[in-house]
């Protein structure tokens, strides 16, 4: 269990807010911070790498991080962070970059392996792609085989194609390396794939805290309807098949036929409108 009651004074553009947080989650789970700019999310996670100043308590499976006695430094924490702007040292390649944290060349083969990037081991950040440069990123948090991987909007830089790629790597290294996850994100349909607890954090405060699907998910309506979106899960509840559609910044839930849902598959683009107030599913 990962336990977490910090408070810090915090001065932006606004004025004076205080963040105060006081959640607990368990070994594995994968958490999504979500919220409006400004309302303290990356400050969050920089609090519990050590990487900012806070009052409160941070535990860990039993070890404490943080309280008034004990302040645990950056590098004695079992953190891994993949930060919005990479973060790779220009003048080192692929492997270098993943050397300088920690000297275990066989492990950083097997994850550039598991990321598709081998071939690129000995090139330079300036000669890769911005999904390249994140995929780089995250192996590197990973070197030292963290029990917390904390990620600040990860896929914000990134085209659709590249974005769904990182997203199947990061649910792949989650799932492998038996992490515990942090990441900050304001995409619903990342969130819904990858998160299974969810935080809405607003003025420095935990507005919401449940599942994606209790705070994301909308069931379809009955006035008509035409709008595009993409599939992000099809799943059998009982007798019946859903799909789980992503529109602009909503997630939806559509009843489809068992024909459906064996031509559709995750990632397809398609239109849900409405006939006689039943939502339909047509395929671009």
């Amino acid at each position: 269990m990962i336990k977490i009651n910090i408070k810090k004074m915090l001065h932006g553009s606004s004025g004076e807010m205080e963040l105060a947080c006081d959640f607990e989650i368990e070994k594995n789970d994968f958490l999504a911070i979500s919220g409006p700019s400004g309302s303290g999310k990356t400050t969050l996670l920089r609090i519990i790498a050590g990487l900012e100043e806070c009052e409160g308590e941070i535990a860990v499976e039993s070890e404490v991080w943080q309280n008034k006695k004990i302040k645990l430094p950056p590098q004695k924490r079992e953190v891994g962070f993949v930060f919005q702007d990479f973060a790779l040292f220009p003048n080192m390649s692929v492997i270098e970059n993943l050397l300088y944290v920690k000297k275990d060349k066989e492990f950083a083969f097997e994850l550039l392996k598991m990321a598709g990037l081998e071939e690129l081991a000995v090139r330079y950040p300036n000669t890769l792609s911005g999904g390249q440069k994140q995929r780089v990123a995250l192996c590197r948090a990973l070197m030292r085989k963290p029990k917390i991987l904390l990620m600040d909007e990860p896929f914000s830089a990134l085209d659709p194609v590249m974005r769904e790629k990182l997203q199947n790597d990061i649910a792949e290294f989650h799932t492998r390396f038996d992490l515990t996850t942090i990441m900050v994100s304001h995409s619903p349909s990342e969130i819904y794939r990858l998160a299974n607890k969810m935080i809405v954090l607003n003025n420095g405060k935990v507005e919401k805290f449940s599942s994606p699907k209790e705070l994301l998910l909308k069931t379809s309506g009955s006035a008509k309807f035409a709008f595009e979106g993409k599939i992000i899960d099809i799943v059998g509840v009982d007798v019946i098949n859903i799909a789980i559609i992503s529109i602009a910044n909503q997630i939806v839930e559509v009843v489809i036929s068992k024909k459906e849902a064996e031509e559709l598959k995750i990632g397809d683009k398609v239109v849900v409108s409405s006939k006689a107030y039943n939502p339909l599913i047509r395929k671009i």
